[in-house]
């Protein structure tokens, strides 16, 4: 048995338009942009939207929106998502990153939140 729960949404970026982009977001969803120490490539967008960490991520790739999951067990979790249709695209340290079907990405990735958030708010998986 584990748990996951959606953790963030994030708004990938080309890197050469993320400020820009960090801008619009935080203008548009009433936050302030705050980049994260130590991870260059995230702007958050602090509590743009209630209850989930939301932040501009600069990628080398096509612009567009992905889920973070987090979960107390990332191979179970990974392992549930891939039974449903997804696919496993790459590997990131411990993160997944699947593709669902439609072809959406979403990250598979250990517990972030607090702890007691995670607790309160996660589903339980068989």
């Amino acid at each position: 048995m584990h748990r996951s729960r959606v953790y963030a949404l994030l708004i990938d970026t080309p890197t050469p338009e993320a400020e820009r982009a960090a801008a619009f977001w935080a203008a548009a969803l009433g936050a302030s942009a705050r980049p994260l120490p130590g991870e260059e490539q995230f702007t958050s967008l602090h509590q743009a939207i209630s209850g989930l960490v939301t932040a501009v991520q600069a990628v080398d790739d096509a612009p567009r929106f992905h889920l973070d999951i987090e979960t107390d067990d990332v191979e179970a979790e990974t392992a549930r998502l891939v039974a449903l249709g997804a696919t496993q695209v790459s590997q990131w340290m411990e993160c997944r990153v699947l593709r669902a079907p439609g072809g959406h990405l979403l990250c598979v990735l250990p517990v972030e939140s607090d702890r007691a958030v995670f607790e309160a708010e996660a589903n339980t998986w068989p």
